[in-house]
């Protein structure tokens, strides 16, 4: 296949396929301790476009669900759902069966690509599909079984898969869906965002160029596929040769030795996967000498994370990035410096820094008015990056992405506090708008109680909230602290020294692992459930 010469012509698969011309025989991805060239993995995302495109010609939807996790597969699918010229919707194995059949309904996929163990759930995930599915296992050798037990769905094995040939690259059309990815909704119900090939092309071609992304790098993918970071080590990193080496869940458990084995040059994780780290003792000077970048997004940096990472990788340039999955990835940018950023930190938080180019802030108040420099608001953003807005749901469509007063253009509303620079400096984030809690009638912001508490005790891992709810807000603040060991007794007084009494609090709660989303983010709806003895 000759690649298209006129940026008309390029879609979010383009990169891959001329990193698969060029450097073939490099490897792409290494997963479950298989490692697939390009030129292997091209060829097994083709087939698996054919197939689609053999099947599903003229069907509406133009999505493809992925029930793959952490498999060669579920890189393949991926691929083969964008060279047929679909968006792709994953799915996640450990979610709830009532999640993904509800996900896989709402986005009216007529395709899914489904790895080994992702089978043994296919039935319970079948029952609620109204519409003929095709099903795409290319690992299931002999599919016969399936046939009969789903006989008006279409099953394709492996070796049916070695028929399919016929591949034509699609169309690129900048404003099709890349990917959809179902996130937490306040109502219960996930939201799902619709991310456009111009949205991620954007996001790529600045990343490659920042970060310097070559052929000799290997990239961490430490992110489920049901998290929009994992979008940014995939199509970077095939955007440039590198290759992709994703890590098992129990490898994931020793994230030091994974960097050592695999000789990993990029490393991007949440923030609290580092606090556990340093709680463990695993940062040990030098110890990831491979590394030369290190990023961080998805929730707030703390200072002294940082500060032990970049003892422990000396060799490596660490960026905070920010951006929510509306934002397409990341849309900001920071990079650490010892003797600057504890200046420009603000309640021992990282600054999420400047926009990426072509990506607009606006810092307002309630009234959704521009704030001045110095003060703090909501943040709003819009450019290239931002996405189409939510799947089927002009109501919060229209809640999310709207325009200011005095502007012409539509920005997204991020929901989180930043206060606006003063002059040249960095934006800081100062926690959710949601994340203020009323106590005795007083606004307090929670985040500033766990960056007092995090200073006075050492620990990088501390949770607050508000409980119990009362009729008037909260009864008070509990903090949750992960690992140990604490004396509470000096830790309450270090804190009390600094806090009004109405801001210090009440109950303590250690523990040796705090809950987590499956993005591996601190699980705040789940803490009140482990609160449990207190001190």
């Amino acid at each position: 296949m000759e690649l298209r010469a006129d940026g008309s012509g390029r879609g979010l698969w383009t990169g891959f396929l001329r990193s698969a011309q060029l450097f073939p025989d490099r490897p792409a991805v290494v997963a479950q301790g298989i490692s697939l060239s390009y030129r292997q993995l091209r060829e097994s995302a083709v087939r698996i476009a054919a197939c689609i495109q053999a099947h599903c010609e003229g069907s509406w939807t133009p999505l493809t669900a992925v029930f793959a996790h952490r498999s060669t597969t579920a890189f393949a699918g991926v691929l083969g759902s964008l060279l047929a010229g679909n968006g792709y919707m994953p799915l996640n194995r450990t979610f709830p069966v009532e999640r993904n059949r509800s996900m896989l309904v709402r986005a009216e996929c007529r395709s899914i690509i489904v790895d080994a163990a992702s089978l043994p759930q296919m039935d319970a995930l079948m029952a609620g599909a109204d519409e003929p599915l095709l099903v795409i296992a290319p690992d299931l050798a002999d599919p016969r079984a399936y046939r009969e037990r789903w006989p008006r769905h279409v099953v394709v094995g492996a070796a049916d898969l070695e028929g399919y040939a016929d591949w034509r690259e699609p169309d690129a059309r900048e404003d099709a869906i890349a990917y959809l990815l179902f996130t937490s909704g306040s109502t219960g119900v996930p939201k799902g965002v619709m991310v456009a090939h111009r949205n991620v092309i954007a996001y790529v071609d600045h990343a490659a160029e920042r970060f310097a992304i070559t052929e000799l790098d290997v990239v961490s993918q430490t992110f489920d596929m049901t998290f929009d970071l994992s979008a940014s080590d995939m199509f970077v990193a095939w955007e440039r040769g590198a290759s992709v080496c994703c890590p098992s869940q129990k490898t994931l458990l020793n994230p030091g030795r994974f960097i050592r084995e695999h000789a990993l040059t990029v490393w991007f994780s949440v923030p609290s996967m580092v606090a556990l780290m340093k709680q463990a003792g695993l940062l040990k000077p030098g110890g990831f000498p491979s590394l030369r970048l290190s990023l961080f997004c998805g929730e707030p940096l703390p200072l002294t994370s940082v500060e032990a990472w970049a003892v422990a990788a000396p060799n490596s340039i660490v960026e905070n990035v920010y951006g929510p999955t509306e934002l397409t990835i990341a849309c900001t940018g920071y990079r650490w410096d010892p003797k600057r950023t504890p200046a420009e930190s603000e309640m021992g938080i990282v600054p999420i820094g400047a926009p990426f180019p072509g990506m607009d802030v606006l810092v307002v108040d309630e009234r959704l008015d521009e704030v001045g420099p110095g003060a703090d608001g909501e943040l709003l953003m819009r450019g290239p990056q931002m996405s189409l807005g939510y799947w089927q749901d002009q109501g919060k469509t229209a809640a999310s992405f709207v325009v200011p007063p005095g502007r012409n253009d539509v920005f997204y509303r991020t929901g989180d506090r930043v206060r606006r620079p003063a002059g040249d400096g960095p934006l800081t984030h100062l926690g959710r708008l949601d994340s203020q809690v009323k106590i005795l009638g007083h606004r307090v912001e929670l985040g500033e109680v766990e960056a007092v508490v995090r200073e006075a005790s050492g620990i990088d891992g501390v949770v607050a909230i508000g409980w119990p709810i009362t009729s008037s807000g909260y009864g008070g603040i509990e903090v949750l602290i992960e690992g140990g060991p604490v004396e509470l007794d000096e830790l309450r007084a270090a804190v009390a020294a600094r806090l009004p009494d109405y801001m210090v609090p009440r109950r303590w709660h250690v523990r040796g692992r705090l809950p987590r989303n499956a993005n591996g983010k601190y699980d705040r709806k789940a803490m009140p459930a482990v609160l449990g003895d207190s001190q």
